[in-house]
């Protein structure tokens, strides 16, 4: 039973600060949400990508992922 008991996880003390990756080429990266056809059709501002998806998936048995809604496109930092 040698060591129990210990709330130690490791490390010995030291605290770590993880830095912030620099992009090599400066260019922003973006992230977006993925939505389903549901959401593309109670969208108050439609873009081309979710009306083309929302048409190919009003067709019959088809299956879909979801696309990434440019509305919540946020810059990754």
């Amino acid at each position: 039973m040698a060591g129990a008991g210990k709330g130690s996880k490791g490390g010995g003390g030291r605290s770590t600060k993880k830095k912030k990756k620099e992009l090599s080429n400066g260019r922003v990266q973006y992230t977006m949400r993925i939505v389903e056809s549901g959401t593309c059709a109670v969208c108050k501002t439609p873009c081309t990508r979710g009306l083309n998806y929302l048409a190919k998936m009003s067709q019959p048995d088809t299956m879909g992922k979801g696309v990434p809604c440019i509305l919540t496109r946020r810059a990754i930092t």
